[in-house]
């Protein structure tokens, strides 16, 4: 960045003449840069400006094509019989993509878990998203298991995003005071699966545009974030609607 900004200075302001001398040139923009440094400043501002308006303006748009996309997407998101839900019988359904190493998701997760229990029209369904490693992982395959073994899958969600730092032994520790059999989950039949499992869901967030965590989904829209009035004003929306 600063490199572009200096070219950019002394193309503005001190273009030699054709043929011109490089190190008198040089010289040229060393002082004007040290004589002018509010300039120089000024030049970084903007260009940091000018990136996070392109950055924001292309999540915007890529948002968009993930929405146009919901409906096409929509059983995949909802329906996996792979996934763990909560109030199953609900008829609003918001889809959480998340991390439990994620900050975010942490601070999210008691919220997420009292909107379950204090609103059972909304079903909630459960993306394993992780991005943050291969503890990450090691989280996400123990909480499949959960599943899988017809275990409290909320209990160990809860579990897994208060316990800091997360580290594997704590996740076999924690799973296995949850029922979970640690040697079956890792069989090489039930880890294969898993891997696919996990594969989808990433293919799946990388269409909705969803490249961080937490992310949900709520009818049409798609909340990337911990932006927990956004999701309650969805939900609110869909129940009236």
């Amino acid at each position: 960045m600063l490199g572009a900004a200096v070219t950019a200075l002394a193309l503005a302001a001190c273009q030699p003449a054709a043929g011109g001398d490089d190190a008198a040139f040089d010289a040229k923009v060393k002082t004007y840069l040290m004589t002018h440094p509010d300039v120089l400043r000024a030049a970084l501002d903007n260009m940091q400006a000018k990136e996070a308006a392109d950055e924001a303006q292309a999540e915007t748009e890529a948002l968009a094509k993930a929405r146009a996309l919901l409906p096409s997407l929509r059983k995949a998101l909802e329906q996996d019989p792979r996934d763990f839900v909560a109030n199953p019988s609900g008829k609003i359904t918001v889809t959480e993509f998340y991390d439990y190493r994620c900050p975010h998701c942490i601070n999210i997760a008691p919220k997420v878990l009292e909107l379950i229990k204090t609103h059972p029209d909304v079903r909630v369904v459960f993306k394993e998203m992780p991005i943050f490693g291969a503890t990450s992982e090691h989280a996400a395959r123990a909480a499949l298991a959960a599943k899988q073994q017809g275990k409290d899958y909320l209990a160990l969600y809860e579990a897994f995003m208060s316990t800091h730092p997360l580290t594997d032994a704590e996740i076999d520790r924690i799973a296995a005071a949850h029922g979970v059999n640690i040697a079956a989950m890792n069989a090489p039949d039930v880890r294969k699966a898993d891997d696919t499992q996990l594969a989808d869901i990433a293919k799946l967030a990388d269409k909705l545009a969803i490249t961080g965590t937490p992310g949900f989904v709520v009818g049409d829209d798609i909340i990337v974030g911990e932006d927990y009035d956004t999701l309650t004003s969805d939900i609110a929306k869909a129940e009236k609607g």
